[in-house]
């Protein structure tokens, strides 16, 4: 018997890669899949329009670093979650924030504090670069990022380590009350949320800036996103939490948006839930079923 020739199942990335092997095994969605997004101009601002993927802040995502559920985006070190690389820092905000936020930390919380943090805050020399911090000069730009050690970003705990395994800044602002959104290199705070920023000409000739909020997958991360072994925005394991990212993720939304702007993406968001048009991420939808 003839079976009728079967469609090609685009993954979104090569079959052979780690993001293709996940993708075939079950563990996690193909990125391409249809998705409702939500436009409005900013009350503050009106040349400033934001454009929401409600099908990620209505997902149930949550972050599992240090957890099972977490994998790691290299299996041959999943206790430290995605923070392989270091952290490249934003602007000099990021970077004096960082500062502040080393400067105030006890050292009981961080396993790979180097030994020359103290002799630096106690000096009134002149110093180029922080203990923590290093050029990476792998891009036409050299850009300022926190230092890895052993395969790992340098503020990274391991396995065994008395404060627990993650974040050094984490665990510290947690115990103590701090704003992650402060204390945390932004682009640490920010993910599993991506914010994209650019100009753009309206039909009228008038210049406005339009800022994209969604979910940072493996694209986001460029082309090196695809040899993750493992990541987790679409992975069904990690779309556990009992609340919506929208609400979940309050904070961080806030930090992004303003407070007028999260105002109006999340009355939007509630009257959808109560009319039952909640968007539904193929990784969360045991939530939406």
């Amino acid at each position: 018997m003839n079976r009728p020739p079967s469609s090609p199942v685009f993954l979104g990335f090569p079959d052979s890669s780690p993001a293709g092997l996940q993708i075939r095994a079950g563990a996690e969605e193909a990125p391409d899949f249809p998705r409702e997004w939500y436009e409005f101009v900013n009350p503050e601002d009106p040349l400033h329009t934001f454009q929401i993927d409600l099908t990620w802040v209505e997902s149930h995502y949550t972050c599992h670093f240090g957890q099972d559920a977490c994998q790691g985006i290299d299996f041959a070190q999943t206790d430290i979650g995605c923070c392989v690389h270091g952290a490249y820092l934003a602007d000099e905000t990021d970077r004096d924030q960082l500062y502040n936020a080393v400067h105030d930390m006890p050292a009981k919380y961080w396993q790979h504090r180097p030994k020359g943090v103290d002799e630096y805050f106690a000096t009134d020399e002149a110093v180029d670069l922080e203990p923590w911090l290093e050029w990476d000069d792998d891009d036409e730009e050299p850009s300022l990022k926190t230092k890895t050690l052993g395969g790992a970003c340098i503020f990274a705990n391991r396995a065994g380590w008395p404060t627990g395994t993650g974040c050094a800044i984490h665990q510290w602002a947690v115990a103590e009350g701090r704003e992650l959104t402060v204390e945390k290199p932004e682009v640490c705070w920010q993910v599993p949320l991506r914010r994209y920023e650019d100009y753009e000409e309206r039909t009228d000739g008038v210049e406005i800036l339009r800022t994209t909020i969604g979910e940072y997958d493996r694209r986001a991360w460029g082309n090196g996103g695809e040899d993750f072994d493992w990541w987790c925005s679409s992975a069904s394991a990690c779309h556990t939490h009992p609340e919506p990212l929208w609400k979940s993720m309050r904070t961080e939304l806030i930090a992004l948006m303003g407070q007028p702007s999260y105002d109006i993406l999340a009355a939007h968001c509630a009257r959808r839930a109560t009319a039952g048009l909640t968007a539904v991420h193929p990784a969360s939808k045991s939530w939406n079923s």
